[in-house]
């Protein structure tokens, strides 16, 4: 197996794929262990989801008796005496609703009921007192509330105690026997499920309202409701076990009560619980039992009315019909604000209504069983596939690759959310993305330094930096067989330069040279060309290798522009510096050359040969002889047509070629057309010279020559124009000039 890997990947790829191997590995067991910071990560990714893609789309069924601020003022602070508690539950009757659920728990007697009230007196003031006058049922207060919870609607709330889940602040600790009505589950089991009460959060202790109060109720639900780790409130049990029997939720129990459904369906697979059945709606819920709660927006989303309105009878008559009330409390000073994933200060009574919300709607936010499958193999699949592609690609060229993928498993994680409410989570996909690019970025980097160094301490001296970097991209290419290639040849000589040195001195032409090919070469470079070399004050430069570059006659076009223009504020410091300028010719053809390294097997060059090297070489040339700054071939014009103007020059055969070339200048649009009537002009002339109208040719050149823009083109044509009109050239003449020099 070994024998095999190293004959299938070089040395290089063996480590990139043994260290993304360890990196999914690595991640696979921290999946399994799941480390309370990365639940933690996970946590906040779900907040952002749910924040983001949330629908404030909430019923009107839940609605919350808010005891605030308005109604301490009003009536007093709290607790309540429970007559008017019990005068609550009755108007909410009265009103409507189909169910009145309270999110308190009475576990104290009343110590303002009168018969209370008249022992503490006794006890404490040595008082025999007597009320006279009082109805025996207003003795109790107690008493009376539970004679009200008999004949309405009415669940009332307990809390339940469990190694898992944490006792509220400010709930007391006293437990006593608890007269609370388990609900009625049924369970659908698949061979190998286990029961539902080893699966539910199971309860040690129960905080219990009076005896008196719980016997009367005709409900109970428990509001125990468990923080993540992060202590934000993502889920809620529906179910709890307790002594072998399933106690429902305050939510659950208040829509058993408004609806007179009387049972719920349990739903269990092999990992636990899969669902939980109300009526016709399938509630998802994870393995114990508990449900993603689907937040609608921050507090406040769902209707509060003030407990002084109702008992201040400040509502309409039928208001509240068919209406599912919690009565809780939104005020500071009674603690019952907790931290959701959209609001840090969120009324716990309102977490009841959101429940209500949900699956009055069934609106879930589900993460099934099977959602931690495709986590895990995402998570393995991203990895292996960063790691493979980093094995034959540069880390720079996968930068965008890996922003679609990450982008990918965003737009199909969210895509889950919305559409089909399904939270598969990517945390664990981006970290191991993450993971491996970093260490195999990293690993790469290293080996590209150490093989840099290597090539650059043996080859530095005497080859240029981009077959350099050819060579530590492909070692093999170090040889001299090269390859037959379309490319661009550019040429570039300064006119006269030998005249002109004769004026300085060798250390002046050392400082003129430098001057004039520093930025010439930069831009040769900027536009992507290789400088191939320097000969005196000549330059040769080409496109298309050592890499493949678009539009390469077009990139050697715009260099060859840009060079001139900067000659144009060269010459400016060199009048000032030197006491003359320079002129230039450049030449520019394209063509198939052989490209590659040339020379002996002790020393070689990456350089071309070819006639097309040649005739660019021949271009350059002619610029003096028609007193262009630039000539181009057919084949630039043909490649940059459109893009820049070309102005026909002549139809040549070059020394040492037999078939003939035309050649032209360029110019920019711009400039070409602040020389439009002249460039027109011109046209005409060279039309009616190659039709041998040589008489009506040479009126409109020397009409050109006057100008002065272009003596030496223009006098050129004139010449020609005598000399053919005095020659009178038969049928065989095709307007090509032959050069006889170089």
């Amino acid at each position: 197996m070994l024998s095999f890997f190293k004959k299938a990947f070089k040395v290089d790829q063996l480590i990139l794929l043994t260290v993304g191997i360890g990196a999914s590995v690595l991640m696979a067991a921290l999946f399994a262990i799941q480390p309370q910071f990365l639940r933690f990560l996970d946590n906040k990714l779900y907040d952002q989801y749910l924040s983001k893609y949330h629908s404030s789309n909430a019923t009107d069924i839940p609605i919350i008796v808010d005891i605030d601020e308005k109604s301490l003022a009003e009536m007093g602070q709290w607790p309540w005496p429970r007559y008017r508690v019990a005068m609550l539950l009755k108007m909410l009757q009265a009103y409507g609703a189909a169910s009145v659920a309270t999110d308190i728990i009475f576990v104290e007697p009343d110590k303002t009921s009168p018969s209370i009230l008249q022992k503490q007196w006794k006890k404490e003031l040595k008082l025999d007192t007597k009320i006279e006058g009082l109805p025996e049922s207003l003795r109790d207060n107690d008493k009376l509330l539970a004679h009200y919870l008999k004949t309405g609607p009415f669940v009332l709330g307990i809390d339940f105690l469990t190694q898992a889940l944490s006792i509220e602040e400010g709930i007391a600790h006293q437990t006593r026997d608890c007269f609370i009505k388990p609900a009625k589950v049924a369970v659908l089991s698949v061979p190998g499920s286990p029961s539902p009460h080893d699966v539910l959060f199971k309860a040690e202790e129960a905080i219990c309202p009076l005896p008196v109060l719980s016997m009367a109720a005709q409900r109970t639900g428990f509001i125990t409701i468990a923080a993540d780790e992060d202590s934000i409130y993502r889920k809620v049990p529906l179910l709890f076990s307790w002594n072998d029997k399933y106690y429902p939720s305050l939510a659950l129990a208040a829509l058993m009560q408004a609806t007179g459904i009387k049972s719920v369906v349990v739903k269990m697979s092999t990992s636990g619980i899969e669902s939980v059945r109300f009526g016709k709606i399938v509630i998802p819920t994870d393995h114990r039992g508990r449900m993603l709660i689907n937040y609608r927006g921050p507090s406040k989303t769902f209707r509060y009315i003030s407990a002084s309105d109702i008992l201040n009878k400040r509502l309409l008559p039928g208001e509240l019909q068919g209406k599912i009330a919690f009565i809780g409390t939104s005020a500071a000073g009674l603690k019952d604000i907790r931290a959701m994933p959209l609001d840090p200060s969120y009324p716990g009574v309102e977490a009841h209504a959101t429940i209500i919300d949900n699956i009055w709607s069934k609106d879930f936010i589900s993460k099934p069983d099977w959602a931690t499958g495709v986590e895990f193999i995402a998570m393995l699949s991203i990895g292996l596939a960063t790691t493979f592609l980093l094995m034959w690609a540069k880390a720079l060229w996968m930068i965008i690759p890996l922003i679609v993928a990450s982008a990918g498993m965003w737009y199909g994680s969210t895509e889950l959310y919305t559409e089909h409410k399904l939270y598969i989570s990517p945390l664990y996909s981006y970290i191991n993305l993450a993971l491996t690019f970093l260490l195999l970025t990293m690993i790469k980097f290293w080996r590209e330094e150490h093989a840099k160094k290597f090539i650059h301490g043996a080859f530095a001296h005497y080859l240029a930096p981009s077959v350099i970097s050819q060579i530590m991209e492909d070692p093999d290419a170090l040889s001299l067989e090269g390859q037959e290639k379309d490319i661009t040849i550019q040429f570039s000589d300064v006119r006269s330069f030998t005249s002109l040195s004769e004026k300085l001195t060798p250390t002046q032409v050392t400082n003129l040279l430098h001057d004039y090919l520093t930025p010439m070469t930069r831009i040769i470079t900027e536009n992507q060309g290789t400088l191939d070399k320097f000969i005196g004050d000549a330059v040769m430069a080409f496109w298309n290798a050592p890499l493949d570059i678009e539009n390469h006659q077009e990139k050697s076009l715009e260099a060859a522009l840009l060079q001139i223009e900067k000659l144009g504020d060269l010459n400016e410091i060199f009048i000032e510096k030197y006491g003359f300028t320079i002129a230039v010719g450049l030449g520019i053809h394209s063509g198939s050359v052989r490209v590659g390294n040339m020379g002996s097997a002790d020393l070689f060059d990456y350089t071309l040969i070819g006639d097309n090297v040649n005739l660019a070489s021949r271009l350059e040339g002619l610029t003096k002889f028609y007193g262009q700054k630039l000539i181009v071939s057919q084949t630039i014009v043909d490649a940059c047509e459109g893009k820049y103007y070309f102005r026909i020059l002549d139809s040549v055969r070059v020394k040492g070629k037999v078939e003939p070339v035309t050649i032209y200048t360029s110019y920019r649009y711009d400039d070409a057309k602040k020389r439009q009537a002249e460039l027109d002009k011109y046209e005409k002339a060279h039309e009616l010279y190659l039709k041998k109208q040589f008489t009506e040719a040479k009126k409109l050149f020397e009409e050109l020559d006057a100008i002065e823009m272009e003596p030496l083109l223009y006098k050129l044509y004139i010449e020609r124009c005598d000399h053919l009109i005095d020659e009178h050239p038969g049928d065989d003449w095709d307007g090509v000039f032959t050069h006889k020099t170089k």
